[in-house]
Order: structure tokens, then C-alpha cells, then sequence
């Protein structure tokens, strides 16, 4: 039996890191269903979607893991991070106890990925500004100082195309 050509050019794998409830599984439902889901449950290991996207004519097939957030399931879920173009590491707005963990997370991804492997800070629940808990511009300073890129979303819509993230393909 044949099988079907590919119908993209190039394949990328991105991981989801960050603590339990931050909306990881609902960013990677936007991403993947292009749909948003309110009360999404919590991922036991590791889930998984792919959604091909179009960037300058070419076709490119992104491969997005979302792992678990709770400390039990971490020795399973960093086995994941190899291969990793990128890891999106979120957290929530409106818990500043989600932001303290970030140089935990952050410490895994540099440690389990390749150098070259671009890391995205991704303030979740933007949409909860009223509640927030952690400014801007801590996270802004938190990036900066650990060199990583940063995007805010909230969690109800998706986020748009962005041209300063050149090399990482991109959520549109």
C-alpha cells in the first residue's frame, strides 16, 4: 500500500511547560481546534496535538506537547523536551505562585533542550486583568534577564501572528 506524500515542508516540535491550571491544555486546544474551552481538565503525562501552518509560502507541520504541570508526573514529562524547537512556558496572570516557579521551568528547558531551542514567556488569562497578580513588567524584567521572548494571551481568544518572533514558527 502507498502512502500519501507529506503535505508539508518542515516539521517542528514545541513543548507546553509550566505549573498545574496555568491553561495549558486550553492554549494548546485554541492552537490545535481553533476553539476555546472553558474548563479544560489536567493533563496526566503529556498530551498532544499538530496543526500545519503556512509561513513565507511554505508549509510547515507543528507538533505541540503539552506536558503536565504537577511535580509527580515531572521525571515523565522532561523526556519530552528533547527535540524541542521551542518551549512555551506559561504561566497564570492571576497567580503569582505560578510566576515563582518559572526559573524551575526554565532550568529544565535549558537543561533538557538544545541550545538553540527558543523559549517563549507566555502570560496566560490576560483576558483576567482585574485579578492580575504579577505586573508586566516583572515578567518583562523576568525574560529579559533570562533572555527568553515574551507574549501575553488571554485565555479566550488566540494569539495573533507575530513578526518579532523570527525564529520560531509562529501561532496565527
Amino acid at each position: 500500500m502507498a502512502t500519501a506524500p507529506y503535505n508539508y515542508s518542515y516539521i517542528f516540535k514545541y513543548i507546553i511547560i509550566g505549573d498545574m491550571g496555568v491553561g495549558k491544555s486550553c492554549l494548546l486546544h485554541q492552537f490545535t481546534e481553533k476553539k476555546f474551552m472553558a474548563d479544560c481538565p489536567h493533563t496526566i503525562g503529556v498530551e498532544f496535538g499538530t496543526r500545519i501552518i503556512e509561513v513565507s509560502g511554505q508549509k510547515i507541520k507543528l507538533q505541540i506537547w503539552d506536558t503536565a504541570g504537577q511535580e509527580r508526573f515531572r521525571a515523565v514529562t522532561r523526556s519530552y523536551y528533547r527535540g524541542a524547537a521551542g518551549a512555551l512556558m506559561v504561566y497564570d496572570i492571576t497567580r503569582r505562585s505560578t510566576y515563582n516557579h518559572l526559573s524551575s521551568w526554565l532550568t529544565d528547558a535549558r537543561n533538557l533542550t538544545n541550545p538553540n531551542t527558543v523559549i517563549i514567556l507566555i502570560g496566560n488569562k490576560a483576558d483576567l486583568e482585574a485579578q492580575r497578580d504579577v505586573t508586566y513588567e516583572e515578567a518583562k524584567q523576568f525574560a529579559e534577564e533570562n533572555e527568553v521572548k515574551t507574549w501575553r494571551t488571554p485565555s479566550w481568544k488566540p494569539p495573533r501572528r507575530s513578526t518579532r518572533t523570527s525564529k520560531m514558527a509562529v501561532w496565527t
